[in-house]
């Protein structure tokens, strides 16, 4: 029951804390609406699956005691959240409500927003493997092991599900769209800042 309880409390706690996934859900959300908010906010459920997965398995032993891997995973993962930044911040597309249909990214394309930025943020693969090689014990089932997993994956969800149902509400929506510039460009300053933070040695960890 100990395991559970800490378990439960670190997943929560890194689930909370900000980062490149609240700022990828919150501007899919306020821009393109709920529906988008959502896809992200399962995508990014989706993308803690991999870490869950390579850690149960023993591959990130390999990853965390390999310096040229890890150091690989941190400058792809930072590359990508640069690059999310770098698009919000020189975006010049003016939305309003009832007219962004056309713009808005398909489910599918939102999903894989969601997904590629949690699959890529070595932050996250940091939380799961300290999780499971602190608090989790070695001699766990599989099966109890990928429970956690999906509890890790359930948490991410109701939160993001939460943040993106927030900031789609249309009076919010609507004071957010009318500065749209202005918040495109905190979110995206925001994504680049954590990007070189994840890329400059020490400053990741």
């Amino acid at each position: 029951m100990n395991e559970l309880i800490a378990v439960a409390a670190i997943t929560i706690l890194a689930v909370i804390s900000p980062g490149p996934d609240f700022a990828m859900v919150t501007r899919n959300s306020y821009a393109y609406g709920r529906s988008s908010g959502l896809m992200a906010a399962f995508g990014i459920a989706c993308g803690v699956q991999v870490h869950v997965f390579y850690t149960v398995l023993g591959i990130a032993l390999i990853i965390t005691h390999s310096p040229i891997l890890f150091v690989a995973m941190k400058i792809l993962g930072a590359a990508y959240l640069i690059y999310l930044g770098w698009k919000s911040l020189t975006s010049r597309s003016t939305l309003q409500l009832g007219h962004a249909t056309g713009q808005r990214p398909s489910a599918g394309k939102a999903f894989a927003i969601g997904f590629l930025t949690n699959a890529l943020n070595p932050k996250t693969m940091l939380f799961v493997v300290a999780t499971y090689s602190q608090v989790v014990q070695i001699n766990n089932s599989l099966a109890i092991n990928f429970g956690y997993g999906l509890f890790m994956s359930a948490s991410h969800w109701a939160w993001f599900s939460f943040v993106a149902v927030f900031f789609s509400a249309e009076a919010l929506r609507q004071r957010l769209l009318a500065k749209q510039h202005i918040v495109d460009k905190v979110i995206g300053t925001a994504l680049i800042g954590l990007g070189v933070s994840l890329a400059l040695p020490g400053l990741g960890h």
